[in-house]
């Protein structure tokens, strides 16, 4: 099993989206380090389609979202974490 966050975009977040970028990089990068975060990314326009991460666990994923800047600064309007049965990445 692995565990999906999925964001949704704020309305007109993609300016502070980008001065946050570098503090959220700074964020993931250790979760990817450490094998808990295994795919990151916006889907085609992320202003109405929102992005998603995959986790190994779901602490890590919920662990994530808790202190990740877009978050908690107002980049996001939603938050889902979702189980995920990846039948192909299975060891």
């Amino acid at each position: 099993m692995k565990y999906v966050v999925l964001y949704e975009t704020a309305p007109n977040a993609l300016g502070k989206a980008m001065e946050l970028f570098s503090a959220h990089q700074r964020h993931y990068e250790p979760y990817a380090e450490r094998g808990e975060l295994v795919g990151l990314g916006t889907f085609g326009d992320p202003e109405t389609e929102g992005s998603m991460a995959i986790f190994t666990t779901r602490e890590a994923a919920e662990r994530f979202v808790k202190d990740d800047p877009f978050a908690t600064e107002g980049v996001v309007s939603r938050v889902h974490v979702r189980d995920w049965d990846d039948v192909v990445g299975k060891s």
